[in-house]
């Protein structure tokens, strides 16, 4: 079972909005910051690499980098390129990245911004938009690599190497590659056996939208919850898809014992208070008990560099320190 409840620090951990196992609160927030390599390396340029879109691209240049989503960003710092990055997604929430312009509207990317930056490399996922924006900067002659969206941790590495590969670095990201992967299998070490694992519901929510979902198989969130040894409520509920709408039933059925969810998205409903007012919410186990376990939105998904700090976030949460 859950023994605690948190809230997000910026680094990824939780810091207890409901009072740990310990019943402590809070524990001091860390700095949302991404760790870059030690000994980047200078990149070998041109390169031509494959693009998730079916297209090969070459790269001449990487004076300026335009990544379109947080992760990217992320990765792209991370490897120690960081200077030359010129813009950011709206999900790039980290202080390194703080001070750059954004080039998104509400996730969608908008051309006319990123053109303005006169990028010489642009960094999209497959899940990048609108088509037209894309095409507009691929019509301008500005290469632009395609990169698979990360669901599980499996994806890590490939996404690392991706990126790498699009920016003439391989070693750094066969480098940065190891250290995740080294960071992640430290954290599975150190997950307490239980012989009745605890039931985890991920619920992503918008109280300004009026958004409620129950995560399912393809919600990205079931490998971090299997890694931390807890069941994905939402997947063994039998929920095949990303999303559902939540509705009692369903959550009657997941039975979730805690609940994962976004820290922005926790606050845009108010709280614990207001997540257990969603409707089914107080009926299950988690409710009853609010045991809600929280990360931040910038890093929970990503599989990037800082997925060991999101499940060593989650395992701390879920078991309590020491536990």
């Amino acid at each position: 079972m859950a023994t605690g409840c948190g809230g997000a620090t910026a680094d990824g951990s939780g810091s207890g909005s409901g009072g740990g196992p310990s019943g402590t609160g809070a524990s001091a927030t860390a700095r949302d910051r991404v760790e870059p390599l030690a000994d980047p390396v200078a990149p070998r340029l041109p390169v031509t690499v494959p693009s998730a879109d079916g297209r090969t691209v070459t790269v001449t240049s990487t004076d300026r980098i335009v990544p379109l989503s947080g992760s990217l960003n992320e990765i792209v710092f991370t490897l120690g390129l960081g200077p030359k990055v010129v813009a950011r997604d709206i999900t790039a929430t980290f202080e390194q990245a703080a001070k750059l312009p954004v080039v998104t509207r509400a996730h969608d990317v908008s051309a006319e911004s990123v053109l303005s930056l006169r990028p010489t490399v642009v960094l999209a996922e497959s899940t990048t938009g609108p088509a037209e924006a894309v095409a507009q900067i691929r019509d301008a002659g500005i290469p632009l690599v395609v990169v698979k969206p990360a669901k599980t941790l499996s994806d890590v590495r490939t996404r690392i190497d991706a990126v790498a590969a699009a920016l003439g670095v391989p070693d750094s990201g066969a480098a940065l590659g190891k250290r995740t992967q080294d960071r992640i299998d430290a954290v599975r070490k150190g997950v307490p056996a239980r012989e009745e694992k605890p039931r985890v519901a991920f619920l992503y929510v918008r109280g300004s939208a009026a958004v409620y979902l129950l995560g399912g198989a393809e919600s990205g969130a079931g490998s971090l919850l299997e890694a931390a040894g807890a069941v994905d409520a939402g997947k063994e509920s039998g929920l095949v898809k990303d999303f559902t709408p939540i509705t009692s039933e369903a959550l009657a059925k997941a039975a979730p014992d805690a609940i994962l969810v976004m820290s922005k998205g926790l606050a845009s409903v108010g709280g614990v208070d207001g997540l257990v007012e969603i409707p089914g919410v107080a009926e299950t186990p988690a409710g009853a008990d609010r045991r809600v376990v929280t990360v931040d939105d910038g890093v929970l998904l990503n599989y990037g560099p800082r997925t060991d700090q999101v499940l060593k976030s989650l395992v701390g949460q879920l078991y309590g320190a020491g536990k």
